[in-house]
């Protein structure tokens, strides 16, 4: 039993779908002895004759009806195996977890590419899970994330990164606000130094919070900070009743709040940027670097 290999059964289903080794040779693109050796040596390792046969018939044996039945059984599994196997090894099959910063969605780029890469891997268990970019370190250190898309921010050694999307920042002020006066172009950073601030609380530990925080204090700007809270979204609704301002990357510009005006800056390098993170020395799974590709191609 231990010498029974894939090929006895194909050659006996062919027998047996045929009932006729002339055919059944043709159909195999093998000659007619050795075909009817393999079967003889499949019936001698089974113990059981499978294929009753003379000179001018050949049919099943009661045992050779069970064996053609499970015989097919067998082929088609290792069939669907082979398939599978071979739709996981080219990204279109398996499980893909990512980080994602609550902003990234935002950013079109990387909306469009989520929707291609559903569409063109519909086998692909995609989990996402909310996080903020330093949240997502550990899991991408520890191999729970096979990607993180975050903010630009300090990373360990381990981890590296590939820039997705560089965009500006802008003010975000109540509709009323008298910068809404200002010319077109004209906002810096310093119309913003004696104003009330509505920002990311420290413990939320977004990579924002340092980013932003540090190009104010380049500016000479200690933002005078009277609203801490966790989420932009929670951000823009402050702002709409009238508590204070901010600061945001433009992508949030996609939500209408009424009350809300975002504001250009005039310096061009007032920007933030979306990053790919991936571990430096675990490989990436086949759906890992399909949708990493996709990522990295997509034009802006």
């Amino acid at each position: 039993m231990n010498n029974i290999e894939l090929r006895h059964l194909r050659y006996f289903i062919a027998v047996a779908e045929e009932l006729h080794f002339g055919r059944a040779a043709e159909k195999l693109n093998i000659s007619q002895p050795p075909l009817s050796q393999q079967i003889q040596s499949l019936e001698t390792q089974i113990g059981a004759v499978l294929l009753y046969r003379n000179n001018r018939t050949v049919r099943l044996t009661q045992a050779g009806e069970l064996f053609l039945k499970e015989a097919k059984k067998i082929v088609d599994r290792v069939q669907d195996i082979s398939e599978q196997a071979a739709r996981v090894h080219r990204g279109e099959e398996g499980t893909l977890t990512i980080g994602l910063t609550s902003s990234a969605p935002f950013v079109k780029k990387i909306s469009r590419t989520f929707q291609r890469f559903r569409l063109a891997h519909p086998h692909v268990n995609i989990r996402i899970e909310e996080m903020n970019s330093q949240q997502q370190i550990e899991p991408l250190i520890k191999g729970k994330f096979d990607l993180g898309v975050m903010r630009n921010g300090v990373l360990p050694d381990v981890l590296q990164h590939h820039v997705l999307h560089t965009g500006p920042l802008v003010a975000v002020v109540p509709a009323t606000h008298p910068l809404t006066q200002l010319p077109a172009g004209e906002l810096t950073l310093s119309h913003l130094a004696d104003q009330p601030f509505v920002f990311f609380s420290k413990d939320v530990g977004t990579s924002l919070y340092d980013d932003i925080l540090q190009r104010l204090a380049h500016a000479g700007i200690t933002p005078f900070i009277t609203q801490e809270v966790g989420e932009a979204l929670t951000i823009i609704g402050l702002i709409s009743a009238g508590l204070g301002v901010s600061i945001l990357p433009a992508s949030y510009k996609r939500i209408q709040v009424d009350g809300v005006k975002y504001l250009s800056f005039k310096d061009e390098q007032v920007n933030t940027q979306v990053w790919l993170v991936s571990h430096r020395h675990r490989p990436l799974s086949a759906p890992a670097l399909a949708l990493a590709k996709m990522l990295m191609e997509e034009e802006e």
